[in-house]
């Protein structure tokens, strides 16, 4: 039998996901303690392309999730949960680069421009 037929949940499916998971983490790891690269924008392609790889393996061996599981509604709800992450994340993330630009001036501002004729 092998690796990709392995049953869900058996003992030998765990200890792939296992092995998998672990090899997944030390990459990244070994990437940044050793200065392997000092090409930053190539060391996040790297962390972040493995950090999915990673979300794929646990979404396969540990949650068990499929395409032919409950005939996809399983995959279906987790697309969708998917999608919903990354929309909150990225408006997270934009209203973050963007909050200075909405701040409330300060109260020196708001003095200067009062004076003004």
């Amino acid at each position: 039998m092998s690796d990709a037929h392995a049953a869900p949940g058996s003992l030998r499916s765990y200890i792939v996901g296992f092995l998998l998971s672990v090899v997944l983490t030390v990459i990244p790891f070994w990437l940044v303690m050793t200065d392997a690269t000092s090409n930053v924008a190539l060391a996040l392609t790297i962390i972040f392309t493995l950090g999915a790889a990673q979300i794929l393996v646990h979404v396969h061996y540990f949650l068990h999730v499929t395409l032919k599981a409950e005939h996809g509604w399983q995959a279906m709800s987790l697309l969708f949960t998917a999608v919903l992450l990354v929309i909150v994340l990225a408006g997270s993330i934009w209203v973050m680069l963007h909050l200075e630009e909405n701040m409330m001036p300060a109260h020196e501002q708001i003095e200067q421009v009062l004076q003004l004729p």
